[in-house]
């Protein structure tokens, strides 16, 4: 259930990493207010389901599995959607995430002990890995879906960013400056795109409990780290963020009369922990 309705019945979106449980609400929430959306997915399964579970409650949707690391495949994605619904008047850009490959066992140099993976240790293709499945993968869907915006003269785009891009988190130096990569990006293209009628923008998730995340923040046996203790100690209002925390700003944001003149903004959801400095 939408905190409120926007009217995207004009709307033709298309969600990648629309298998994930934060996109996968994202394109529940966009069907519910009218649009009709593409699942795209690496996964062709995940596709399938959450298209499924749109159209079983009453929505518009179609799946169209792709990988965001193909420019062909997102082609092939692109015609999947226009041949069920027409041209997409919205892109939503979801597909990311991080790679064990690149995360460290200790936050800081000085904590470094013998079996521990270590800056030193970390993965040259990890870290080529990461930075395409954020940066390239939003690249390469702009340039797919974004060509008929412009030749329309409207159209909307929404990339995912992180609290990473405001403050790197120890542990995970790829996935932190792959994100800051996609806020610049999203500015950039926001202005390229200004005077074609494209707006551009980023939201940027505080902390939620998801799969990415779940060994850096829960033990094995289910509690919480040291380090979940550090995120809830640095976010005023005290507990991680719910997908629906999200929706509102997604609404905001996808609805040209409520945000019509907003571009080239990241706008942080993330219960205060951007704001407040430690002390």
């Amino acid at each position: 259930m939408v905190p409120f309705k926007v009217d995207l019945s004009k709307e033709t979106v298309a969600v990648t990493g629309a298998g994930g449980v934060l996109m996968s609400a994202f394109a529940k929430a966009l069907a519910e207010c009218g649009a009709a959306v593409g699942i795209i997915d690496l996964n062709p399964d995940s596709c399938e389901r959450v298209a499924g579970e749109i159209v079983a409650a009453g929505g518009r949707a179609v799946a169209a599995p792709a990988n965001c690391l193909s420019k062909a495949d997102i082609e092939k994605a692109k015609a999947v959607i226009e041949d069920k619904f027409g041209k997409v008047t919205m892109l939503i850009n979801g597909a990311g995430g991080n790679s064990p490959k690149c995360t460290t066992d200790n936050e800081t140099a000085a904590e470094a002990a013998e079996g521990m993976k270590t800056f030193f240790d970390l993965d040259e293709n990890g870290f080529k890995f990461v930075f395409d499945l954020n940066i390239l993968s939003a690249v390469l869907c702009s340039q797919v879906f974004a060509k008929d915006m412009a030749d329309a003269g409207r159209g909307n785009i929404i990339n995912i960013s992180s609290m990473n891009a405001y403050r790197p988190l120890t542990k995970i130096p790829a996935y932190s400056a792959a994100k800051a990569g996609v806020s610049n990006f999203t500015q950039w293209l926001a202005v390229h795109f200004a005077s074609k009628g494209v707006r551009v923008n980023a939201i940027a998730p505080g902390f939620f409990s998801t799969k990415q995340n779940a060994k850096l923040l829960f033990n094995d046996d289910g509690t919480p780290t040291a380090r979940t203790a550090k995120i809830l100690a640095h976010t005023p209002m005290g507990r991680f963020g719910e997908t629906d925390d999200l929706i509102g700003t997604l609404l905001w944001l996808a609805d040209s009369g409520a945000s019509g003149f907003v571009t080239g903004i990241v706008v942080p959801v993330d219960g205060g922990f951007s704001a407040y400095s430690g002390v």
